[in-house]
């Protein structure tokens, strides 16, 4: 994080999204003061809180995925959630601390994939040593022979070993080996959900059952990998994992709240402020102000968690929030729809573009796509017409669009006797325009 400054991060944030500057320069500067708030003294920083934000504007604009690119760029803990799914506490529905406990699980499974790769190694040398004990396992002393003629003997023969094992020639060798036997998982059923249980009680249960060991015959290669991933539990140490776990999500943690504009009521204490509404901006405002929230891992506080909120707006506005939790949201950046220009850029400039994706699908089958310019002009050109005609679910109508576009293609691959296909513009026309022209037939499938 330290390297990257907020003209870097939006470079980065381009090479998979098109358009959309402010809102890359928003979450750039909110990126770049973690950095910043980190180099504070303990005193000021205790006082320096995320400036979270509000993004505006219509579906499939790339709110999501600017805020998941940025979570993959820095390797911090994301929660996405959509608000719709929550309730005011007590009645039926998730509770909102439960995204905080998604976050710090999150956070768990990176700190683990990163130890992972620092142990995998050490792991390694223990886990060959394991599989030598399996095919050499330890002869009994002979009265006859003398002790260290024994010794060098056992050590030529297990180096031997080793190196037929490190060469590969050893892989279908069966042996047998001990496995742990899990117990089948207790199942807890509660009225409010088991995201009101701070508790790890599945992990409590399978700590009173006794463990059970049963004795398996698999052949090397399937043994390294069970016997891998046992030797990097050892070397874990579970406490400091969470401890560091606890550490990130607190630290560099982001919660991304979906559909933000589906909780806006009207006036406090009209019949439309329910417990789904008004209920959930009570519960949240705690949250996203500063509280402690108890998880599985211990206590977390979210004093300086980065909440993204977004929304569409269409019927509602921020302002439609409650005042308190409007304040907690100070930046406020708007989206724009989508051009037909953005749409061709879509189509080609993003790292992993649709066109990629199924240019390479379709290698698989040994066919060889090719999209002209002008076929990627008539694909925009489309998408964007039908999104003005129909409801605007921008950029994901190129998906529905190119699935179409292929469908024969895809249909054909295995058998094609054609390895190479030009995707121009007559091609585009010929697939597309007959369902273009029946309007009623283009709302319902395109």
């Amino acid at each position: 994080m330290s390297e990257l400054t907020p003209r870097q991060i939006v470079a980065e944030l381009d090479r998979h999204i098109v358009g959309q500057v402010d809102a890359k320069r928003a979450v750039a500067i909110a990126l770049r003061n973690r950095y910043r708030w980190q180099q504070l003294p303990e005193a000021i920083r205790r006082d320096v809180t995320p400036k979270n934000i509000i993004m505006i504007g219509p579906t499939g604009v790339g709110k999501t995925e600017i805020t998941r690119r940025l979570a993959q760029l820095t390797g911090a803990p994301l929660a996405k959630v959509e608000a719709t799914k929550y309730t005011e506490v007590g009645y039926y529905g998730r509770d909102v601390e439960s995204i905080i406990r998604d976050l710090v699980d999150n956070a768990v499974k990176i700190v683990k994939n990163r130890k992972r790769k620092e142990f995998e190694t050490h792991a390694a040398q223990r886990t060959e040593d394991r599989l030598l004990d399996l095919i050499l396992p330890t002869p009994e002393r002979s009265p006859t022979v003398e002790h260290d003629a024994e010794e060098t003997s056992t050590v030529r023969t297990r180096e031997k070993f080793r190196q037929m094992l490190r060469a590969g020639e050893l892989e279908d060798r069966e042996v047998e080996l001990s496995v742990e036997q899990r117990n089948a998982p207790v199942q807890i059923f509660s009225n409010m959900g088991m995201e009101q249980m701070d508790v790890d009680l599945q992990g409590m249960f399978e700590r009173l059952m006794p463990k059970q060991h049963r004795s398996k015959q698999m052949k090397v290669s399937d043994a390294r990998k069970v016997l891998l991933e046992s030797e990097i539990e050892a070397l874990m140490d579970k406490d400091v994992t969470h401890e560091e776990a606890r550490q990130l999500a607190k630290s560099s943690g982001i919660v991304f709240i979906d559909e933000s504009d589906k909780i806006c009521g009207t006036s406090e204490g009209s019949r439309n402020a329910d417990v789904s509404r008004q209920g959930v901006q009570r519960d949240l405002l705690p949250i996203v102000e500063g509280t402690i929230v108890q998880t599985r891992y211990g206590s977390l506080s979210t004093e300086h968690i980065l909440f993204i909120a977004a929304g569409a707006f269409h019927r509602t506005k921020p302002s439609d929030l409650m005042p308190e939790l409007q304040g907690r949201f100070p930046i406020r950046v708007e989206l724009s729809d989508l051009s037909e220009a953005d749409f061709v850029r879509i189509l080609s400039e993003p790292s992993g573009s649709i066109v990629r994706q199924y240019t390479e699908l379709l290698r698989a089958d040994g066919v060889e796509l090719n999209f002209t310019p002008e076929g990627l002009e008539s694909v925009a050109k489309i998408a964007f017409r039908v999104n003005q005609s129909t409801q605007n679910i921008g950029a994901r109508r190129l998906h529905t669009i190119m699935e179409r576009l292929l469908e024969d293609i895809s249909f054909a691959a295995p058998e094609a006797a054609e390895s190479h296909i030009t995707v121009d513009a007559a091609y585009v026309q010929s697939q597309l325009e007959s369902l273009m022209q029946d309007e009623d037939l283009s709302k319902f499938i395109l």
